[in-house]
């Protein structure tokens, strides 16, 4: 009985918001959509693109942390920069889209296991099947870290706007 009349005061709260603001309100979610479509497609041409004449020279990185060992203790800082960077910031724009799009993503453990699986699915396709590309465990936990911050900072705020209640 509570049940019923839980759901029917959330039914009657959504009811009497404006329609201008429930027009907005699904505008932004579009545009989320838009963006993530683009996402996706820009995703998938920097991740399961081949890289010719690698193939070779890469090897799967099974171990926690042997990547990031292998590029902090090399001199060149600027390419542990944009090698951790790089793979922070790959995932971030899924720690703001997710939680616009799918209500149910607002929480830190779903969205983080849902880039989670995500980024293994990539790494996955990128050791079995494209060549000159590698699986490494140490991108699924970089790219997982950035989207979670991403949401930290941003998504968890623009979430429960797109989605209140």
């Amino acid at each position: 009985m509570q049940v019923v009349a839980k759901r029917r005061g959330t039914e009657e709260a959504k009811a009497s918001r404006p329609f201008t603001a429930r027009l907005i309100r699904w505008s932004w979610v579009l545009v989320a959509l838009a963006v993530a479509v683009v996402f996706a497609v820009a995703l998938a041409r920097l991740t399961l693109r081949p890289v010719p004449g690698a193939s070779g020279q890469v090897h799967d990185n099974p171990h926690p942390g042997a990547t990031l060992r292998f590029y902090l203790d090399r001199p060149s800082i600027k390419e542990a920069v944009l090698e951790i960077g790089g793979n922070l910031t790959l995932l971030m724009p899924l720690g703001v889209l997710l939680p616009v799009l799918f209500g149910g993503l607002r929480g830190i453990v779903r969205l983080t296991l849902t880039v989670g699986l995500i980024s293994l699915a990539i790494e996955a396709v990128q050791g079995l099947l494209i060549t000159g590309r590698s699986f490494d465990v140490d991108d699924v936990i970089l790219n997982t870290a950035g989207a979670v911050i991403a949401y930290l900072l941003v998504g968890r705020r623009v979430g429960r706007w797109a989605h209140p209640g």
